[in-house]
């Protein structure tokens, strides 16, 4: 289907790739990882064509159609939605155009009229017919309602065209679709219904995510970006991840015989393979596992922050209390009200809300930053929180621009300065990196130091805000286990579905009209009708 051959790329002295030889085959999913900026979204645009490499080439198989997720959401204001869609599929747009032309001239002539013949039989073999209905039921899957269909895009929100580009790419039936951070601003029922609809897509997949749920309940294979190369590697992203830290483990015991290795390797698979993924894909991929060649897997280069939250005390029984608590945004607006809960010993709590303003300003009265308008919040006498914001913008201020060492020291009650880069170290900021100004860090940098300062403070009750915002794969990642190993309380919301499903025991949803309260399992909470009627009482109610 499609096939590099010797790509390499360079931007000064600086390699991304070098002598890239791959092919993707029709039928799989393939997802591209990588470190942040080891140019994942350029070897899209590679493929797309958008870029050239500094030499070698892509060819793709003649006659095959190419979809790409556009990411100017801006580039169809003056379109309407329905028509956007559609445009996904450029040549049967570009001949519907062309023959409603002939049919809206009144002075066509003969020729002309024979023109839109061909063309209508050629749009009606493209499944023109259909295009209308097609486009329509993409996106009432995206939760565009029909009242939207005929909008100029410029009247939608801008979460509203994401969906709608989403929609243009998937259009068509493309044999190639191209898709670079596809759930980013989707809400978690549209992530699950895009993951059912690439489980069941039968041509090539290639996909660029930070989404671990995504990537399992999709990909086939892994390609990933590392040592100046791209390998391909079978499997979704689970089964890479722990392949890869199970060889780095069996490179480190340098004793273990070659034979014994091979066997515990044999056996994972073997395990991973019975234990495959919920995903559609599960059969084919267990079908690929056991055809697996052990060469094929190999350590990552990639290093991972080590990440663990541990409480200088043990909480009492009292953890929190909240009664009849509200809140209204600037303009007067209800984001959430009636909310009464209490929190018992263990309990991690992920709250949900309709956007993210909403859970900001719930997790802002929470943690005392802002006054409720009503309600109370009452905290048991141990405990210790610490808050994690989604906006971290007012710790790195220009009054407070200062190298890593001197910005972590003010949080930590031990100020010795090997403790403090010893710290530093294992949040990957190693050499020469902890002379760096605070006021120069990347977005997931930023992050790095919030955490690092989180966990300095040994709290034993945690409210976090997106903690995955800007961070990378091996980030979240370890994210994830700190955050699920934590033995203490916790209060939580993020878009990252995996996270969510392995470390939340109880689900909190703010309505303006009260909460939804559940020990439900996070998948079967999503796909719960009951909840579903729940939310719409609510909702009625507050109507």
């Amino acid at each position: 289907m499609v096939t590099v051959q010797n790509v390499s790329l360079q931007f000064g002295k600086r390699v991304l790739f070098d002598e890239v030889n791959l092919k993707f085959n029709s039928g799989n999913c393939y997802g591209v990882i990588g470190a942040n900026g080891a140019g994942k979204s350029t070897f899209l645009k590679i493929l797309s064509g958008e870029i050239d490499p500094n030499q070698g080439s892509v060819s793709i198989e003649p006659g095959k159609r190419m979809a790409v997720l556009k990411q100017n959401h801006f580039e169809f204001e003056e379109e309407e939605v329905l028509n956007t869609v559609i445009m996904g599929h450029k040549e049967m747009y570009d001949i519907m155009v062309e023959k409603n032309a002939i049919y809206m001239n009144p002075d066509a002539t003969e020729a002309e009229g024979l023109r839109a013949a061909d063309l209508e039989n050629t749009f009606g073999e493209m499944g023109g017919w259909n295009a209308e209905n097609d486009a329509a039921e993409l996106l009432s899957h995206m939760g565009i309602k029909e009242d939207l269909h005929y909008k100029k895009m410029k009247e939608l929100s801008g979460g509203e065209k994401v969906k709608v580009l989403l929609a243009q790419a998937l259009f068509g039936n493309p044999d190639l679709l191209l898709l670079d951070e596809p759930t980013n601003d989707l809400d978690a029922k549209t992530v699950t219904w895009l993951s059912e609809f690439l489980a069941d897509f039968k041509n090539t997949v290639i996909v660029v995510s930070h989404d671990r749920y995504f990537l399992d309940m999709v990909c086939t294979h892994i390609v990933d970006v590392d040592y100046n190369s791209i390998r391909i590697f079978t499997g979704n992203y689970t089964f890479w991840y722990e392949s890869s830290q199970l060889m780095s483990q069996q490179m480190a015991n340098k004793n273990k015989k070659m034979e014994q290795k091979r066997k515990e390797m044999m056996e994972f698979i073997q395990r991973f393979a019975a234990n495959a993924s919920k995903s559609r894909q599960a059969t084919s991929r267990k079908k690929a596992l056991e055809k697996l060649n052990l060469e094929e897997i190999k350590p990552s280069t990639r290093k991972y922050p080590f990440i663990h939250f541990k409480p200088e005390r043990e909480p009492g029984d009292q953890i929190l209390k909240v009664d009849n608590l509200s809140k209204r945004n600037e303009a007067g607006d209800l984001l959430f009200g009636n909310v009464s809960f209490t929190m018992n010993r263990d309990e991690k709590i992920a709250v949900l809300a309709d956007n993210s303003a909403i859970l900001t300003a719930f997790f802002e009265v929470i943690s005392g930053k802002q006054q409720a308008d009503s309600g109370t919040i009452e905290f048991g006498v141990t405990i210790t929180k610490a808050y994690l914001p989604n906006e971290n913008s007012e710790f790195f201020t220009d009054e407070n621009d200062q190298d890593l060492i001197n910005w972590l020291r003010q949080y930590s009650e031990e100020k010795d300065e090997q403790f403090i880069r010893g710290f530093l170290g294992r949040m990957l900021f190693s050499g020469e990196e902890v002379h760096k100004q605070s006021s120069v860090l990347s977005g997931g940098e930023k992050v790095r130091c919030m955490l690092s300062k989180v966990m300095l403070s040994n709290p034993n009750f945690l409210i976090m805000d997106e903690p995955t915002n800007h961070l990378d794969l091996e980030s979240i990642t370890a994210l994830n286990n700190g955050m699920r190993d934590f033995k203490g309380n916790m209060l939580f919301a993020t878009h990252d579905h995996k996270l969510t499903s392995t470390v939340a025991n109880r689900i909190i949803e703010l309505t303006p009209n009260g909460i939804i309260d559940t020990l439900m399992d996070y998948d079967d909470y999503i796909k719960s009708d009951k909840i579903k009627a729940q939310r719409e009482e609510l909702q009625l109610a507050t109507a």
